[in-house]
Formats: C-alpha cells, structure tokens, sequence
C-alpha cells in the first residue's frame, strides 16, 4: 500500500484527520480551503509519521479539479478518494450549503470518473440526514444533477430559508448521486460508496452540543446504541471500504449512526 495513493478532501478536519491516521500506510494527498489550517495540518501528520502531501483547493471551483487530480496521479498509483470536504447548516447561508456539498460533490465524481483507474474507488459523505428527505421527483431531479440551471432555486422552495435543511436535501443528493454513477464506475472498474455518519463527536459537533444541548440529548436518546459517534467510527470503516476486502462493495450506503436511522421510519 505504500506506493498507493489515496486523496482525502477536507483532510484537516474531525472526521477527514481521523481517516488520514486510519489510512496510514497508504500515501496520502489531503486538501483543504485554508493554505495556514493545511500546512498545520500537514506538518503535525509529519510528525507522526504519516507519508502526507498537502494541497491547496476550493472544492467548488470546478475547473481546479483536474490540476488536482493529475497532481494526485503524479504520486503514484490511485487507490481512491475519500471526500469529507463539506460545511453544516451552521454557516447560514443555503447557497454556500448547496454550492459545497452538493455541487462540489457533484464535480468532484465527475473528475474521478474521467479518471478512474480499475479497481479504485471513490467515497462520499452524506448524513444520516439525508435519508429524512423523502423521495419526491420535482427536486430529486435537480440534487442528482445540481449543475442543471435554476437548480439551486428549485431546491430552494422547499427549504424556507434554512441552510440547516438545505444541509439534509444536500446529503439526500450525495445518495442519489452515489446510486447513479455506480454502473457507469463499474464499467471502468471502479467502485463508488457514500457513508452517512450520525452525530459525530467532532470539534463541530461538540460546539453544538453546548449551543443545542436539548436537541443532542433528545438525539442520544434515541440512539440505541447510547452514545455519540468517534470520528474514528467512520474512519474505521472508510478504511475497509478502501481495502481489496470490500471490491465488491458498491452503489451503497453505510449508515454510521448508532442505529437511529434503522429505527424510525424514513421514507428515503
């Protein structure tokens, strides 16, 4: 694994630092909006003795990606990309929302399927709350394809102005999105996987539970596992997926949320 390449989107964050030191033997390429959050995050995965390259990147500028992906390449061999790269509803503003979780999302399949090696594979972050969007085709259509015009509008209708729901009916594109590039993937070879985690204890996350703590009780609650999630919960299994264990493990989602999902109803 040490001559395999593996690119890690929003690889200073919670849950991106997390996988990169789950991801250890592999070389790794992590990217992330800030030059200063990127050369801290590099330097410390240094020390530690990770094989790391930083590069600088703004996930919603579309014609960036292919410099990206051919500096990738020049690593080495492309085992996959794990894309964390996204923001919460917590920026208040639905269009930085859609712009980069979906769109960005969007654009970054397409560059790896231009060039998808064979047995390589691409994972994508959605939420558990992508599935309490229920299906309905006058905006599936546009948070399959977000690059259609007016799609941002569309979507829009539906939200009454909250970036927070805006988050949800992103996550609910990134399941989409996963379902319909897995056999144009598979005719090159490669895979395509979205994880959807629950309640991660990230640094995010734990401001929330100060600010929200009514709302983070009432989540745990209904949890049947009875604690939140450790971004190494999702590492670990973004490490998995990556392995030659799960090649035949694609067009799917693994829910990572201590089971609340499976235990309401959801209409996805």
């Amino acid at each position: 694994m040490k001559n395999q390449v593996v690119l890690i989107t929003g690889g200073a964050g919670g849950i991106g630092s997390s996988i990169a030191y789950a991801l250890k033997d592999y070389k790794l390429v992590i990217t992330e909006y800030s030059s200063e959050v990127l050369n801290m995050t590099v330097t410390k995965m240094k020390a530690d003795g990770l094989n790391v390259i930083g590069y600088k990147n703004d996930i919603t500028d579309e014609a960036s990606l292919p410099a990206l992906f051919d500096f990738v390449l020049q690593q080495g061999e492309l085992k996959g990309v794990v894309h964390t790269a996204g923001v919460s509803g917590s920026v208040n503003d639905a269009k930085i929302v859609f712009d980069i979780n979906l769109l960005g999302t969007y654009n970054l399949v397409e560059e790896f399927y231009n060039i998808a090696p064979k047995d390589s594979v691409i994972i994508v972050l959605s939420s558990m709350m992508g599935h309490m969007i229920p299906a309905n085709a006058q905006y599936d259509k546009y948070l399959l394809n977000p690059k259609q015009e007016g799609a941002f509008e569309e979507i829009a209708r539906y939200i009454d102005g909250s970036a927070d729901t805006m988050y949800n009916f992103t996550k609910r594109g990134v399941l989409l999105i996963t379902k319909d590039n897995t056999m144009r993937m598979g005719k090159k070879g490669a895979r395509i996987v979205s994880i959807s985690p629950g309640v991660i204890m990230t640094p995010m996350a734990k401001k929330a539970l100060k600010e929200h703590s009514e709302i983070m009780k009432a989540t745990l609650d209904n949890t049947p596992l009875k604690r939140y999630g450790a971004p190494e919960d999702v590492a670990n299994a973004v490490g998995f997926l990556l392995s030659d264990k799960a090649n035949f493990i694609t067009g799917t989602d693994l829910i990572i949320d201590g089971g609340i999902t499976g235990s309401r109803s959801s209409a996805f």
